[in-house]
């Protein structure tokens, strides 16, 4: 098994027009251009001369723009599948994911949950390309073209592939190629999502219904993610939260606090899971009121997430329970 990183070429395959003539300032390995200053637009880093809004660096003439297209590849299709690995551990990990990451040549993916992979999958893999936090349309558009190129592929993130994961967009980058899912055999391997790993070690607060909202505005604007708190704390919901806290996004923890104690209780519990299932998982329940001072201690960061319960979810024994309503239809 040999391993890539962002400073290696792609080896999906493509051919272009332009190969023939190719030379070492604008060839790219996936099908694409690149310039002496910027990776692969299939997965690697881009230009250090201009900042990233995720805290890297890229050239504003290399953006993470779909390059090579379907027709750009010679071989028949491969194998797309999009895996979820769970909430990090290998024993949260489900059989089907182990054996469909055991089944497949390349594995793609996001370096933090490459390293979470168990050492005979990454071991038993021909080629494993993993790219640094941002690189959520490189490294997919990778994927594809590895697949397109004949490979059989793998893209893995953690959780479930289908919850603030890149299911979809595997799906959005293999139309804009003018692919098909049929035609790459794509496939998606549930995982267990954050919100239901999480709810796992706080007790059985999720019984009821349940909304999740991520409060990363990298891709949603902070209104429309205030908007939807305001609803879903209004309504009465219990509220899985994603991505709560990092240094760039104070303000929108402090203003998610805000929202929740406008409409709830300040002793509605509050569970948090940080890091679950990993070596620094900790988990703590807390009362609403709390939360706000919480956002700068290291319990409540990028990989945790929160559970606020509804109005009657309560505490029992150390774990948080939301009726379902059973008591109000039968005696027991």
């Amino acid at each position: 098994m040999s391993e890539t990183n962002a400073n290696d070429g792609s080896r999906c395959g493509a051919t272009t027009d332009t190969d023939a003539a190719a030379t070492d300032t604008s060839e790219s390995k996936c099908g694409g251009s690149k310039s002496e200053t910027s990776e692969s637009k299939c997965g690697g880093s881009k230009s250090e001369t201009s900042e990233s809004k995720c805290g890297g660096s890229k050239s504003e003439t290399t953006d993470e723009n779909v390059t090579a297209t379907a027709d750009d590849f010679d071989a028949d299709p491969g194998r797309l599948v999009a895996v979820g690995l769970g909430p990090g551990e290998a024993s949260g990990m489900t059989a089907r994911a182990t054996e469909a990451l055991r089944g497949v040549e390349h594995i793609v993916g996001y370096t933090t949950y490459v390293d979470l992979l168990p050492d005979d999958v990454v071991e038993g893999a021909e080629d494993v390309y993993s790219t640094p936090m941002c690189g959520e349309v490189s490294r997919t558009e990778e994927a594809v073209d590895r697949a397109l190129a004949g490979n059989e592929v793998a893209i893995v993130g953690s959780g479930d592939p289908n919850v603030y994961a890149l299911g979809g967009l595997a799906l959005e980058i293999l139309e804009s190629k003018g692919g098909s899912a049929s035609a790459v055999d794509f496939e998606v391997v549930p995982g267990v999502p954050a919100a239901q790993s999480c709810a796992a070690r706080l007790g059985a607060p999720l019984v009821n219904d349940t909304v999740s909202i991520s409060l990363s505005d990298h891709l949603t604007p902070m209104p429309t993610i205030e908007s939807r708190l305001h609803a879903a704390a209004k309504e009465g919901f219990t509220i899985a939260i994603y991505n709560p806290w990092s240094r760039k996004r104070r303000e929108n923890y402090q203003k998610c606090c805000e929202i929740l104690l406008e409409h709830r209780d300040p002793e509605t519990p509050v569970g948090i899971v940080h890091a679950a299932g990993r070596e620094d998982e900790e988990t703590e329940i807390v009362e609403l009121r709390d939360l706000p001072e919480l956002g700068e201690s290291d319990l409540v960061d990028m990989t945790t997430t929160l559970l606020v319960g509804n109005d009657e979810t309560y505490v029992w024994d150390g774990r948080m329970v939301t009726p379902r309503g059973y008591e109000r239809k039968y005696e027991y």
